[in-house]
């Protein structure tokens, strides 16, 4: 059975995955409310008008602060309410649109990671039309692509490596199974369906260094890119999609290509 197993957003890009039970996807569009934010590291000035999509590098991310992995989140679209759990417990709420809050917020970051070197101040940046996927940098189109992970594929990479892998580090939108390994590289442009949504595979996913955080423990404990290059001469697992039409897409429904 070809069936979609987890669908995955991240409102800010860097934090946790919030699992959701459908979605809608529109053409030309990305998935909902998904790296809507990010969290720059302080060495640049975010301008939303003459904005320039920029490497993962040039954000707080998982490929270099593993340490944001130990923290829970939870985003509300209807009031732009974002709630930060920490591993002691402690909850906080900051508001997106406040001014205010998002100097709350880089105050948290500042003690999240203090101790830790950073290049200056974090700031929590967004605007409207942008999206801060990785992959944005390589056009406008792929701002708004969506990734795909076939759990067949992690079942076999996990095998090479002797590891029980957790599909949450791999940070995708949707993940499938369709039970044929490594099967979706041969997507490449092609359209598939998801749900009856219909979408173009337009790249394959190089894999860095985020994915060798553990999401349940925040330590950075595998070598997931080196891992592919010596089991398989290649470091890329899953893909992206660009939506070709609209579409509801929602747990066990079905995909494959057309």
């Amino acid at each position: 059975m070809k069936h979609v197993s987890l669908l995955c957003r991240y409102p800010v890009k860097g934090l946790s995955a919030e699992t959701l039970s459908s979605v809608s996807l529109k053409i030309g569009q990305g998935f909902p409310s998904d790296r809507r934010y990010a969290i720059a590291n302080g060495e640049w000035v975010f301008d939303a008008a003459g904005f320039v999509p920029r490497p993962k590098t040039d954000y707080l991310a998982l490929v270099k602060y593993e340490r944001l992995a130990a923290l829970s989140t939870s985003y509300s679209d209807s009031d732009e309410m974002l709630r930060v759990r920490e591993r002691a417990g402690q909850t906080q709420q900051f508001h997106l649109g406040s001014e205010v809050d998002r100097v709350r917020f880089s105050d948290f970051m500042l003690r999240v990671f203090e101790g830790t070197p950073l290049p200056g101040r974090p700031e929590l940046v967004g605007a409207d039309g942008i999206r801060f996927t990785d992959v944005s940098v390589y056009s406008p189109a792929l701002m708004n692509a969506i990734s795909l992970i076939n759990l067949a594929t992690l079942r076999d990479l996990g095998r090479a490596m002797g590891a029980e892998l957790d599909p949450l580090r791999f940070r995708a939108n949707v993940y499938f199974d369709n039970g044929m390994p490594w099967s979706e590289l041969e997507w490449l442009d092609r359209e598939v369906m998801i749900g009856n949504a219909r979408a173009r595979i337009v790249r394959q996913t190089r894999r860095c260094a985020a994915t060798n955080v553990n999401p349940a423990t925040a330590q950075r404990d595998l070598g997931i890119p080196q891992a592919l290059a010596k089991h398989f001469g290649h470091v890329f697992c899953g893909v992206y999609a660009e939506i070709a039409s609209d579409g509801y897409v929602e747990l066990g429904d079905e995909i494959g290509p057309l």
